[in-house]
């Protein structure tokens, strides 16, 4: 740990830590450390502890946890486990046992009341199920008292890594002057190729190579793969190469089966698969953060696609540690009590957004009076989903019983 981390002046807390890709991003703007994190993988829990020895690292089940058990943190991060919502999964979402653990985090929210909450997922959550499963967590963040923002951003665009990869990222505040005040970064120019992050020239271990009686599929491979502008994937039937020369998406599955390592042509003509430390790279880690050497290369593969695009972490965790560095007297309006809130929504399309509870109420006709000056509309259920599938764009108001 660095000396400007060691004496940040924020503490955070991880949840789903796995090796530490979200909490690199925050540490890095060299405001806050970390003091406490939670992963039950026992490979990624290795990754993470020989990367950061001095962070205290709780490999229990995030549901054995109690809330008196972990320190009081400024941000309470993580990116819960995603299966449940991905595009490669079942699409089961909280029907999953694995799309309950939001709401395991969620307890620690209400339980320490941090004044920001900021969670990565992959970008199919703002449409599973229709659009209910993200209603429900951005309900369940509002309702609980946060300002919340959220928006969908690909590395190649925002973090100048040459990999293609979406994702949802979500920051919660406490306090509306906080959330009134904070902003994503803008789209960077991409500057970085995958000659900046994978070793086209040097000779690399035999098994990562593909050769001529190795595998089955060797002969499609040889005249598809004649680029050293892109990468490559073998698709079961098909090479399938990268239009637009950076490295598809990094899935948690590469290696074991199902979407294979991404392929590449060297300087020799070989074609070989990227190693675990070129997979890192591609998400933007420093090129000397450590992987264990006596964890199976399918683990690694693994921990680096379940990981983040770390300079993206990055760059909106610097909009997060300004804000909330800047402003030393945080507020936010009075509310009501009540077993009705009023839930205003701000949407641009499916992928951009901000909500918070106006009010609570026990009377809904209260409520509905609120509204009536501002002249918009207050949708049903039904309405929201149907704004969702449509990819509309407005503002609105929904009332939900708490």
């Amino acid at each position: 740990m660095t000396e400007s981390v060691s004496s940040a002046p924020f503490t955070g807390d991880a949840f789903f830590a796995g090796v530490g890709g979200i909490e690199l991003g925050f540490e890095q703007t060299g405001k806050l450390r970390i003091v406490y994190a939670n992963e039950f993988d026992k490979n990624a829990r290795k990754t993470y502890a020989l990367n950061n020895p001095d962070i205290p690292l709780d490999g229990r089940g995030i549901h054995e946890v109690k809330t008196n058990e972990i320190p009081n943190c400024d941000v309470m991060m993580g990116g819960f486990p995603c299966q449940a919502f991905s595009i490669a999964g079942y699409r089961k979402g909280f029907a999953d046992d694995r799309g309950d653990l939001f709401f395991e985090m969620l307890r620690m929210v209400n339980a320490k009341k941090p004044r920001v909450v900021f969670v990565e997922n992959v970008k199919n959550l703002v449409n599973h199920d229709k659009g209910n499963t993200f209603k429900v967590i951005k309900e369940a963040l509002t309702e609980n008292g946060y300002y919340i923002k959220w928006k969908v951003l690909n590395g190649k665009d925002y973090g100048n890594v040459p990999q293609n990869r979406e994702r949802i990222y979500v920051v919660a505040f406490k306090y509306k002057s906080d959330y009134d005040k904070f902003v994503f970064p803008e789209p960077v120019k991409l500057t970085k190729t995958l000659h900046d992050v994978i070793d086209f020239h040097g000779k690399k271990d035999e098994k990562y190579y593909y050769r001529q009686g190795k595998q089955p599929f060797y002969d499609k491979l040889v005249p598809e793969i004649t680029s050293q502008d892109t990468l490559y994937q073998w698709r079961r039937q098909y090479v399938r190469a990268n239009k637009s020369n950076v490295s598809p998406t990094l899935t948690a599955n590469m290696g074991t089966g199902g979407h294979n390592v991404p392929l590449l042509l060297t300087d020799s003509g070989e074609i070989r698969k990227l190693t675990p430390h070129e997979t890192f790279n591609v998400q933007g880690y420093p090129f000397d953060f450590k992987l264990p050497d006596d964890t199976a290369n399918g683990q690694l593969y693994k921990q680096a696609g379940n990981s983040v695009v770390v300079p993206v972490i990055h760059r909106i965790a610097e909009n997060i540690m300004d804000v909330i560095s800047n402003n030393d007297q945080p507020s936010s309006p009075t509310r009501n009590s009540g077993s009705y809130a009023l839930i205003y929504t701000s949407m641009d399309g499916r992928y951009a957004g901000e909500s918070y509870v106006v009010d609570f109420n026990d009377d809904v006709d209260v409520l509905k009076q609120q509204v009536k000056t501002s002249g918009k509309p207050i949708l049903t259920d039904d309405e929201y989903l149907k704004f969702v599938k449509n990819k509309k764009t407005g503002d609105f108001f929904m009332i939900e019983k708490c």
